[in-house]
């Protein structure tokens, strides 16, 4: 198996979330959903986000660049270059105050 530059791929990936209405953009850079362990490199445009929505599994956010705020109910917690934050098992959101990358680390529920 080859090493991925999470570096190189986030820098790509964030050149896609700019041209993108959305504002953002996302590649499955491990596992995929055939596999219980899943890793998703995404890039978001600062004031993109994922809106609410229900956690898969297990999860954590390795913060690459920039800086995001994850939110659940009526908590947020901070996540600068180089944190890990672990994701509720709960309804939560992810907003980019920066141009932001993240890996998204996800252990699938059976």
């Amino acid at each position: 198996m080859e090493p991925i530059s999470l570096d190189v791929r986030a820098a790509r990936l964030l050149e896609r979330a700019a041209a993108a209405s959305s504002g953002r953009a996302a590649d499955t850079v491990h596992g995929g959903h055939d596999r219980a362990l899943r890793q998703t490199l995404l890039a978001l445009t600062a004031g993109s986000g994922l809106a609410e929505h229900e956690s898969p599994g297990e999860a954590t956010l390795l913060v690459l660049r920039g800086h995001v705020r994850l939110s659940s109910g009526d908590a947020s917690w901070e996540g600068r270059s180089g944190d890990l934050l672990a994701i509720p098992d709960a309804r939560h959101a992810l907003d980019a105050v920066e141009d932001s990358a993240v890996l998204l680390t996800v252990v699938i529920r059976p």
